[in-house]
């Protein structure tokens, strides 16, 4: 069973779209996002003096647009890039708080990230190249990929999902089955239109299942969930199958309408269309029933059962 972990956001100026810094218990990362329309508040703070990694990113780009790059000072070099780079507009800067990161540290965790955005094909890079992984021995790789479990643990906690990948394998989608009490299966049909779809709710995550049909294009008015059905296409995770379209790899979604909405090409309000697969109830029924289950159950408080005898 996966351990939970905790994060301590700080909203520095007390704004939920201004600088935020993110730090975990027992970890020396510290994270920094700030919009850049703040980035001179940001590189004026401590921990942007330090060695480290930073991230550059257009959020608002479709796909995103983003550089990332590392520095033995963070914010003379997030600096230079304000006057030669026009496109940015947030930055994220990953340092520790003893500023214990080397400049060979530093390097390898910008190779791991640049190696993981280009398999999971989310951004479109503005790097060249990815660089090499420097000459680490073996002790301070394993601390660097410690170092960097925890900074894509922290990361989507600040809106930064670059780095997910949100496509499953069966054997990954059966690994998260076995580690989870919780599994549910749901269908959801669209007979005139020949969509069969299947989806898993595993432990909190709605993973609609390989081989699921989809409408053949988006046919719906302009909605969140087009960027998203485009960028699917785009990975090759949904792919022309005749008529229709289909899922070639099993894939997370946020929510159930989500997951409809991409399927069917148009906005959809998935906790009506999908159903449970034994109980036949539409997801918002099975989740009514579910909560109801969990209200009729008996709670016992500390004081009762300290007045047991």
């Amino acid at each position: 069973m996966a351990r939970g972990s905790s994060i301590e956001l700080f909203f520095v100026d007390g704004q939920p779209d201004g600088m935020v810094t993110a730090e975990m218990f027992n970890w020396t990362g510290h994270v920094l996002r700030a919009p850049r329309l703040q980035v001179k508040d940001a590189l004026s703070r401590q921990q942007s003096n330090g060695s480290g990694i930073y991230i550059l990113l257009d959020d608002l780009a479709f796909p995103t647009q983003a550089y990332v790059g590392e520095a033995e000072s963070i914010s003379r070099r997030i600096r230079d890039h304000d006057s030669k780079k026009d496109w940015w507009t947030v930055a994220v800067i990953c340092t520790t708080s003893a500023d214990s990161l080397n400049k060979a540290h530093a390097k390898y965790l910008e190779a791991r990230l640049l190696e993981i955005a280009n398999t999971v094909k989310t951004v479109s890079l503005d790097n060249g190249n990815v660089p090499s992984r420097p000459g680490l021995n073996e002790a301070a790789c394993a601390n660097m990929e410690a170092f960097l479990d925890n900074l894509l643990m922290v990361l989507p906690a600040i809106r930064i999902d670059i780095f997910s990948d949100k496509t499953q394998s069966p054997a990954e989608t059966k690994s998260k089955m076995r580690g989870n009490e919780s599994e549910e299966l749901f269908t959801l049909f669209f007979k005139k239109e020949g969509i069969n779809a299947s989806a898993n709710l595993i432990g909190g995550h709605f993973v609609v299942k390989e081989g699921s049909d989809a409408r053949s294009s988006w046919v719906g008015q302009d909605a969140p969930y087009r960027n998203l059905r485009s960028e699917l296409e785009a990975k090759g995770i949904i792919v022309p199958a005749g008529a229709n379209a289909r899922f070639a790899k099993s894939y997370e979604f946020r929510s159930p309408s989500a997951a409809s909405a991409v399927i069917v090409g148009r906005p959809d309000n998935g906790r009506m269309s999908w159903r449970h697969a034994e109980t036949d109830r539409t997801y918002a029924e099975w989740e009514a029933d579910k909560l109801s289950e969990t209200s009729d159950e008996a709670v016992v408080t500390p004081w009762e059962l300290e007045g047991v005898k």
